[in-house]
Parts: C-alpha cells; sequence; structure tokens
C-alpha cells in the first residue's frame, strides 16, 4: 500500500498514524458509560427511533454529501465514494468510517471510501480526512474560507492505515445556533449564503441546528384562525433586522412592520433550507408557542389571561415597541395556539423533526416563583407542542438558569421536571464559562446538551477558551450521573474566531480530552496549508494569551472605539491608578472597578499579556511573506493587527482623560488627534480583508428588497442593529446602543471616527472655556449624528481592497514598535496580573 506522498500533510499523516489504528479499535469496542443513561432508559429513544425510520433514504443522503464535495472540492469528485451505513456497522452509535477505496487503481477512480450513518457523518468524515490527511481547512467565507492548496492532486491523495479509521460520536447530538443568531448574523441570507452554510455545517458534523426562518408567515396563518388580520400582526412582528428579540416577546413593532412579501420569500427559503437540511440527515429545530400574542388577541378573546410584560430596555417605555403580551399557559387558548402553531407547520413543510424549541421566559421574568405555578405553566407550554405531535420534545436554551436570579433550585426543579424526563433537553447555554450542569445536580436529572456560548452581538475580539472546550465537554460527559446528549455552539454571531469553532465542533467526535497545545500546533499548519515555523510560534503565543481567558468575564466588546462611552470625562478616575513608565495609564481593568467612581458603563476587557500579543504580531510580520497570499493568513494578520490596535488605543484614551484631568489642553488635543488617526488608520487596514468591511452587510439587506421603500426600510434596520440598536430620544442614547458594535472598514471612518470627534470637540471647548464637560450637548449631537447615518443610503464597497502585509507592517511601525511603548506595556501587563480582583 503506497505510503502519503511527501509534503506539508506528512508531519499530521505521520502523527495521526501512531495513535489511529489504536484509537479505532477502542472506539468500536468501547461504550460511552455516561451517555447510555439520559438516552436508552429516557423517552427520547422513542424520537430517536422515530428519527431513523422518518430519515431520507441512503441515496439522498448520499447524494448531498457528493453535492457538497462537487461545491468544496469539484476538483476530487471522482476521489471519493460515500455510502450510508447501519449504527450496527458502526458498534451502535453514529460514526463515520474513512478507507482506502479497495477498487482503486488509476487516477480517476475512487481512492478514498466514506462510510456514514447519516449524510452529515459522511461529511464529518470528509471533513475528518481532509484535515487530518490533507493538512486542509475548511471556516466561512468570511474567515478566511477554505484551504485546500494543501490537497494532493486526484490520484495522489494519502492513503490512511490499512485497517481504516472509525471515529464514533461520543454523544448523539452536535447542535448549533442561539435564538438571536438568526438576527446578528443570518437576518439577510439569501439560499446561496445558506446553502455554504449548511454544507459548513454538515462538515462540522452538526446535527441539531435550529431552523427558524420564514416563521412570521406560519404566525400570521396560525393568528387568521383566530380571526387575527394581517393588519392586526403590523405591530406585532420587529422589522426583518430584529426577528429575533419580537419572537422572544421583547419587543413588538420596532423595525416594521413586515411587507408581506418578505414573509412569503422567508417562507419559501425555510422550505428550501429544510429540505437540504433533512437530505443531510439533520434534524431541524422547528419553534413552539411561547405565549407572546398580538395585542389585538386580548381584544378578540376579552376572557383570555394576558399579562402586559414591563419593559425591556427601552428609553421612557415607549409604547410604540415597548411591553409586549404574554398569553398565560394555564389559560386554555393557550394549548389551542401551541397546537395550531405545529400543526401549520408540519402542514407547510410537509414534516417535523419532532424537537421543538421554546424560551417563554429567556429574559421574562415569570410573574410568581411560587413552584407549583411555575411547574403548571411547564406543562401547559409542552402540551401544547405535543397536543400538535405526539411525540414533541421541548429544546429549551438555559439562559435563564445563568441570566435571571429569580431561579433559584426549587423554580428550576420546578421548570425542568414539569414535563416527563426525557421530553425535555435544556441547553447548557454558557458552559464554557458558567456551567449550570455542575451546580443543577445534572440538571437535576433532565437530558442536557454541554453548550459554548463564546461570542455576544457578533462583536469582533480574537478570544477563546481553548482548554475548556478541549476538556469541559469529555469532563461533563464522564462525570458522575452525567445526563448528557450532546455538545453544542450557541454563539450569539458567527463568523468570527474560526480557531474557536474549529476546535469546538471536532468535540461532537472526540471520546478524551484534547491536547490543545498539539492541536493548535497542526491547526496552524492546517490553516496556511503548511507549518512555518514562526507562525507556528505566534499561534503558541495567542494560545497562552488572547485564546486562554480564564477570568469568567462576558466577552462583550467595550473597546473605546466602538463602544465610546457616554459619560462625563471627570467621573473616569485615574488619579489612584500606578503610574507606568512615560505615565501612561494601565488598561481599563487592570484594577477592577477602580477607574470610574460610578459603575456608568462596561469598561473593555483585557484578560492576557498585550505585550506577548504584540510579539505574535511581530513574528506574523516576519514570517508572513511566503503566506501573505492566502486569504486565510490575510484574515488572521488584520484581526490580530486590529486586536493589538484597538487595545493600545484604549490607553490613548486614557491619556486623553489625563490631559483633561491635569488642564492640559495641549496634551488632550495630541492624544485626541492620536485616537482619531488610529481609528482612520484602522478603516484602512480592515478593507484589506472581505471579513470585515461594512458593504456586504449593508448590500445583502438591500438585495431582499421588492422596491425602493423596502430597501429603504431594510437598510435602516440592518444600520440600526450594529449601531444605536434600539429607540432613543434626543438626548437619551439607546440602553442597548454599540451592542451589536462591529469592527468594519466603513463604520469606522464614518461613523466611529466622527463621533469620537464630536466628544473630544466638546472636551477641549470645555477646557478653553473653563466650564464643565456638556453632556447633554454632546449627546444630543452625537444621537443626531447616529440617527442621520441610520437613515443615511451612501454606498460601501463590497471587495476587499490594499495589501494586509505592508499595512500591518506599517501600523505596526506607526504605532506599536516604540521601545517605550513596549516597556508601558510590560508595566501595565504587570500590574494586570498582580491586582487582586
Amino acid at each position: 500500500m503506497a505510503c502519503p506522498p511527501v509534503g506539508p500533510h506528512r508531519v499530521l499523516v505521520l502523527a495521526l498514524d501512531l495513535v489511529v489504528v489504536v484509537v479505532m479499535f477502542f472506539l468500536f469496542f468501547a461504550s460511552s458509560r455516561a451517555n447510555s443513561i439520559p438516552l436508552e432508559s429516557s423517552r427520547l429513544s422513542r424520537v430517536l427511533e422515530i428519527h431513523e425510520r422518518e430519515r431520507e433514504p441512503a441515496s439522498v443522503q448520499e447524494e448531498a454529501v457528493r453535492g457538497l464535495l462537487d461545491r468544496l472540492l469539484p476538483s476530487h469528485s471522482s476521489s471519493f465514494e460515500f455510502k450510508i451505513v447501519s449504527k450496527e456497522y458502526c458498534g451502535g452509535k453514529a460514526c463515520f468510517i474513512i478507507n482506502n477505496h479497495p477498487s482503486f487503481d488509476s487516477k480517476g477512480s475512487p481512492e478514498i471510501l466514506i462510510h456514514g450513518v447519516t449524510g452529515v457523518e459522511i461529511s464529518a468524515g470528509l471533513h475528518w480526512y481532509l484535515k487530518y490527511y490533507c493538512t486542509a481547512h475548511v471556516s466561512w467565507e468570511k474567515t478566511g474560507g477554505a484551504q485546500l492548496l494543501s490537497v494532493p492532486q486526484p490520484g495522489t491523495l494519502p492513503h490512511v492505515p490499512s485497517a481504516g479509521i472509525l471515529v464514533q460520536r461520543p454523544v448523539q447530538w452536535s447542535y448549533y445556533q442561539n435564538a438571536v443568531t438568526s438576527s446578528y448574523s443570518f437576518a439577510w441570507w439569501d439560499w446561496e449564503r445558506w446553502e455554504k452554510e449548511i454544507d459548513w455545517m454538515a462538515l462540522q458534523g452538526i446535527n441539531l441546528p435550529l431552523a427558524f426562518t420564514g416563521q412570521e408567515a406560519i404566525w400570521q396563518k396560525v393568528f387568521q384562525g383566530f380571526n387575527i388580520s394581517s393588519s392586526d400582526l403590523n405591530n406585532f412582528f420587529g422589522g426583518p433586522g430584529f426577528l429575533a428579540w419580537s419572537r422572544m416577546g421583547n419587543l413588538h413593532g420596532w423595525g416594521g412592520p413586515l411587507p408581506q412579501s418578505w414573509l412569503d420569500d422567508q417562507l419559501a427559503l425555510q422550505k428550501k433550507i429544510l429540505t437540504r437540511m433533512y437530505n443531510f440527515g439533520m434534524t431541524p429545530v422547528l419553534p413552539a408557542f411561547s405565549g407572546n400574542v398580538p395585542f389585538a388577541l386580548k381584544s378578540k378573546f376579552p376572557s383570555a389571561k394576558v399579562t402586559h410584560l414591563g419593559n425591556w430596555f427601552t428609553v421612557d417605555s415607549d409604547p410604540r415597541w415597548c411591553c409586549t403580551y404574554l398569553l398565560d399557559a394555564t389559560d386554555p387558548l393557550f394549548i389551542e395556539i401551541g397546537k395550531s402553531f405545529i400543526e401549520q407547520q408540519i402542514i407547510e413543510y410537509g414534516r417535523s423533526s419532532h424537537i421543538y424549541n421554546c424560551d417563554t421566559f429567556d429574559e421574562n421574568t415569570p410573574p410568581t416563583d411560587d413552584p407549583e405555578y411555575i411547574s403548571s405553566l411547564g406543562a401547559a407550554i409542552y402540551q401544547g407542542m405535543q397536543s400538535g405531535d405526539d411525540a414533541a420534545i421541548w429544546l429549551m436554551q438555559g439562559w435563564l438558569f445563568s441570566y435571571d436570579p429569580f431561579w433559584q433550585p426549587p423554580q428550576m426543579k420546578a421548570l425542568l421536571h414539569s414535563v416527563p424526563i426525557g421530553q425535555m433537553v435544556v441547553l447548557d447555554l454558557y458552559a464554557e464559562v458558567k456551567p449550570i450542569w455542575i451546580s443543577s445536580e445534572q440538571f437535576y436529572g433532565v437530558p442536557y446538551i454541554w453548550c459554548m456560548l463564546h461570542n455576544f452581538a457578533a462583536n469582533i475580539e480574537m478570544y477563546g477558551i481553548l482548554d475548556v472546550i478541549a476538556s469541559g465537554p469529555i469532563e461533563a460527559r464522564l462525570s458522575h450521573n452525567s445526563t448528557m446528549v450532546g455538545v453544542g455552539m450557541c454563539m450569539e454571531g458567527i463568523e468570527q474566531n474560526p480557531i474557536v469553532y474549529d476546535l469546538m465542533s471536532e468535540m461532537a467526535f472526540r471520546q478524551k480530552q484534547v491536547d490543545a497545545k498539539m492541536w493548535v500546533d497542526l491547526y496552524a499548519a492546517r490553516r496556511y496549508g503548511k507549518p512555518v515555523t514562526g507562525l507556528l510560534d505566534a499561534w503558541r503565543i495567542l494560545y497562552q494569551t488572547l485564546y486562554n481567558c480564564t477570568d469568567g468575564a462576558n466577552d462583550k466588546n467595550r473597546d473605546v472605539i466602538v463602544a465610546f462611552p457616554d459619560v462625563d470625562p471627570s467621573i473616569i478616575s485615574t488619579a489612584e491608578l500606578p503610574k507606568v513608565r512615560g505615565n501612561l495609564q494601565t488598561f481599563w481593568n487592570i484594577l477592577e472597578g477602580d477607574l470610574l467612581e460610578d459603575d456608568a458603563y462596561d469598561r473593555p476587557h483585557l484578560w492576557y499579556s498585550s505585550s506577548d500579543v504584540v510579539h505574535a504580531l511581530e513574528l506574523f510580520l516576519e514570517n508572513g511573506g511566503e503566506v501573505s497570499d492566502m486569504p486565510t493568513f490575510r484574515y488572521d494578520l488584520v484581526d490580530l493587527t486590529r486586536q493589538a490596535l484597538a487595545k493600545y488605543a484604549n490607553q490613548v484614551f486614557l491619556k486623553v482623560i489625563e490631559g483633561f484631568k491635569s488642564n492640559d489642553v495641549r496634551h488632550v488635543s495630541s492624544y485626541s488627534q492620536r485616537f482619531l488617526d488610529i481609528v482612520k488608520d484602522l478603516d484602512m487596514l480592515l478593507a484589506c480583508h472581505e471579513g470585515f468591511l461594512l458593504g456586504p452587510w449593508l448590500q445583502s439587506a438591500k438585495s431582499l428588497a421588492r422596491d425602493l421603500e423596502q430597501e429603504k426600510q431594510f437598510e435602516w434596520n440592518a444600520r440600526t442593529q450594529i449601531t444605536m440598536w434600539f429607540d432613543n430620544t434626543e438626548t437619551k442614547a439607546s440602553l442597548l446602543r454599540d451592542y451589536g458594535n462591529k469592527y468594519w472598514n466603513g463604520l469606522l471612518r464614518e461613523y466611529y471616527g466622527p463621533r469620537a470627534a464630536i466628544y473630544f470637540k466638546y472636551l477641549i471647548e470645555s477646557m478653553a472655556k473653563g466650564v464643565s464637560f456638556p453632556l447633554e450637548d454632546w449627546r444630543r449631537e452625537w444621537i443626531s449624528l447616529t440617527n442621520k447615518w441610520q437613515s443615511s443610503r451612501n454606498i460601501f464597497t463590497v471587495k476587499a481592497t490594499g495589501d494586509a502585509l505592508n499595512i500591518s507592517r506599517w501600523l505596526y511601525d506607526k504605532y506599536l514598535r516604540n521601545a517605550n511603548l513596549r516597556e508601558e506595556y510590560k508595566a501595565a501587563d504587570y500590574l494586570t496580573k498582580s491586582a487582586s480582583f
């Protein structure tokens, strides 16, 4: 049997071949002791049996994988053969098996044979082979896309060990999405983009994705059955950019009304999405009724138990979009509507996977903490699902247990035990930082999925906890009396930090903890198609710094550039901070709680040695020449340069405040200009890669419009979500301002930079006049700027321009090379590590 040809993938092949045979036999004969309990002895087993019976025929799933291969690697469409097999063939588990093709004899005939229980497992097996035998890498297009140049030509593909490779799933499900991902990332997608995402899901082994698109059209039909007209729903649905929150009952009407064409187009899109998911053998999760109802229901059914909920982040509780209506789950109408919604989906889509998501209490607290009442609510919610689908399983996000202190053990137990064990599955949504499975005795016996949340609002920040990802799911699965039935990725936004999602998706197939350090070395080689020593060294630094956050803080990006402080500068305290060389103040959170005299706003997050990260950037600049044409490298270089400059800009802002405190106008003017220069220069850097452009976000929104008015509405939604987010008055900004911030070319130049300039203008003027900072004047002008920008129609590029390597080198020389600054970084890092939190 031929050995793998000598090449950059050789290192990976040798490393894997040493262990693959042992692992194969271990996986084949071993069973997961922890996972057998919740699946085999619960009612979930019934649904799994139904899934197997109702799954698309083997030929359909095999064809779906062939289509994926044609789109991903068309040059090798004849190099692989795919076959569906039963679980018995895999030792009773879902698995994929990679073999050398027994009939391979010449170029043009299949070289690799991949078996799998479903099309998803086969796709994951294909991805595994490309990763670990061809040094290939697959990520989202916006984060560099697929690196496939390292894949040998057809007829010369690397062989696997003669015994083959068998990889079993240790747990049944690999879950994907958050309830708000549909708005932060998917809001403006057409079928072309969705097809790429479903391919990505299949390659990552995802078999339990949310499928929320188009549900407003279903609701329109359901509510018509309760005598509620389409016009009654105009103020019920949110706009296209805010549907996630109107679905959850947080707001109504904001950004709307939805055109009928939007409802129709999204429903048609959903049918394509579901068809493709089913063709791969996935189990799409459909929505269920949570109790969120339009105001018109009160007038149609006066005796219904409808609660007017409280304010959710609006300014002055504006009734136009504040304070939604919740139908009490104990009202008989609740079950009727719930049943109708499930049945209408089954009619419209022709089938269901029998798993439904419902989050009645997501950031909405029940009116009483009485366990009996909470139990009755849960039972009624489930009855609404079950009355429409006898095999229904309730999938619930566990965010409420992390977010709301209302949920103490008695209340948690009441909700979790309100349905029979096995008919509810909980997402431990933030398990990598705040695992609930530990403190809740494995969710009090209820099956759960260990999930990584990782990202908020699709903010752009190099961040992760690779060590926890590499070990956390394994520890949970092997823990005493484990009820874990899956792993999942529940980020609020995608298309960022590809290393994190590459590792997390792989945990769906890992039986043992991963050596993260070794894995990162392999990742760096795959990412660029070959090992580059200097870049491997850089990634080792990034693994120990940016991707080793252990402080337990939520990583919502609050860098000054993208989340400018809306506070009087006099309350930003610097007087008691330790001085460092050059009198440059340390980073924002060196001494948590001491930077402000009150907790007026969130401070930027810093958890790593900034000087080490700058050194990693130096290694990128010194060693990037031989891979500078790789989109994956360009993305990483732009992102790393952005990260370093963004944290430096936080320091420069503190220098501005320091000058204000000492009444040094020259000092303030100099550092204000330096801050604005950084913003301008960062905007130029971000133009170098498609993943950092504002233009595609706006263009994709406009492309879904049927006429000019819709174009304006959709673009306003897209612009608003990433800036003010929610409502404001002339002098009161949205309480959610900058929550959806982005480091995007165009946004820095035309919004973040001008906003900072307004603040600095009032700062300098107040110093010159000897008066207090005019906070209300600043707010009025900033809010006016924002509202005008939300409604503007100027066009931004959708194509990247500029040489990322040369521009990054120039920016490093301009801002980061300075020796004094490096010493100040080191001093700040020392204080960070020494600080007592």
